[in-house]
Formats: C-alpha cells, structure tokens, sequence
C-alpha cells in the first residue's frame, strides 16, 4: 500500500520521489515496528525500526522547512 502511495504521490501528485520517500519512510518503519511486536519478535526487531525512523523523520523536516 505504501508503494501504491509512492507512486501515486510522483506520478500524480507531482512531488519528487525524494520527497515522496522521505515522508512515506517512517511511517514504513514504524509498520515494520509493529509488525515485528505483534509477530512476537525479540525487542532488538521492534526497537531498531523505531529508532530508524525518527532520524529519517528528522531528515523529512528539514527537507520541508527549506521549501
């Protein structure tokens, strides 16, 4: 579904797909959190998205406050 929104957002929407990636990609990794939580995985596969997320959330700020 994220995919479908990617391409949706670049074809369609007209963003660039850097900036198509950048806000889709910590929601991706958060999904990719919870997807591991429910699945009954160790702590290590739940924390690593989450912390993986919030630098590229960053990353997505800084990229929308120079626009």
């Amino acid at each position: 579904m994220i995919a479908a929104e990617l391409l949706w957002l670049t074809t369609r929407g007209g963003w660039s797909i850097a900036d198509a990636a950048l806000r889709l990609a910590p929601g991706a990794l958060m999904l990719v959190a919870l997807r591991a939580a429910l699945t009954g995985m160790e702590w290590q596969w739940v924390s690593l998205p989450l912390l993986l997320s919030f630098p590229v959330h960053l990353a997505d700020l800084a990229r929308a406050r120079r626009k």
